[in-house]
């Protein structure tokens, strides 16, 4: 089995692109892949790899500035959930172009993955999804509000438009893993929200950890990687991905005119140039060359 660790930590670093070298390098020399993504805030990202290897990225991540007390949530798969490995700069690890955001000043009220049925089932409050509106299609909590954003970026403005909707009302929040509400909260408390939480650990968390027979959850969650998605006790969904535009798709959407494999879905079909399918094609052609040959 492969070991997957997701995990994020906002601290200061004084000089991100000199950590990206030594990161990859132990990245590789140990066996892993994914994607990591330095930032003056922080770090972000999934990786997958043997148990030993991911050990050793993970406390050569801990010994970087702050790091110690890294946020890290494991899963397991039987084959490896990506294909190469990336250490990436970023102007921020989790997009919200927001630049007096600042998670390691204040944020919400985290709640456990036990206690959040009964919070998000109180009168006084409103719940809602941070993710994107493609990530919410596949699965979300029962009653939670879909802000329909395309990006992270676009919560802000879904928020000046919307609070007065939620005046007097307590805010829960959720989001895949936690990063994503680290920034939303301490978003909504400068707006001047008085009480603000947010699900510790993200869905992934609340999957692994709350019985299905006990769950609010309706759906799949979306993960970033080759998985695609993931259901209760983290089991592998049965989405599948769209090459073209790196979105989920059912069994349905594979079966409509626009999907092509490697190539498009009913979303992005009609908004990529026939250069880009053709590129996209000519990938596709080399994936599976590659697969007939036994390498991903």
């Amino acid at each position: 089995m492969v070991r997957i660790a997701a995990l994020y930590k906002f601290t200061s670093f004084a000089d991100p692109a000199a950590l990206r070298g030594p990161l990859a390098r132990i990245a590789c020399r140990s066996g892993v892949k994914g994607t990591l993504l330095l930032a003056e805030e922080g770090i972000n990202g999934t990786i997958a790899g043997p148990e030993q290897g991911i050990d050793d990225v993970l406390r050569h991540i801990q010994s970087l500035p702050g790091c110690a007390e890294l946020d890290v949530k494991y899963a397991e798969a039987a084959t490896l959930p990506f294909g190469r490995m990336k250490v990436r700069l970023k102007r921020e690890i989790v997009t919200m172009g927001r630049p007096g955001v600042d998670p390691t000043a204040a944020v919400g009220r985290y709640v456990a993955p036990s206690d959040w049925n009964a919070l998000i089932a109180a009168p006084d409050v409103v719940t809602i999804d941070t993710r994107n509106a493609y990530e919410v299609e596949a699965g979300t909590f029962a009653g939670a509000i879909d802000p329909q954003t395309e990006s992270f970026g676009e919560f802000p403005a879904w928020w000046a438009a919307n609070r007065a909707r939620f005046e007097g009302k307590r805010v829960a929040m959720f989001c895949t893993g936690g990063i994503r509400c680290e920034k939303a909260t301490n978003f909504l408390l400068s707006e001047g929200v008085g009480e603000v939480y947010h699900l510790k650990g993200g869905i992934l968390s609340y999957l692994e950890e709350v019985p299905q027979a006990a769950s609010r959850w309706e759906g799949q969650c979306f993960v970033f990687d080759e998985r695609v998605s993931v259901g209760h006790g983290l089991a592998p969904g049965n989405l599948r991905l769209c090459r073209g535009c790196r979105r989920p798709l059912d069994l349905d959407d594979t079966t409509r005119p626009e999907f092509e494999e490697g190539v498009s879905c009913h979303r992005c079909h009609a908004t990529t140039t026939p250069a880009q399918k053709a590129r996209f094609r000519e990938r596709q052609r080399q994936a599976e060359r590659a697969a007939c040959n036994g390498r991903r």
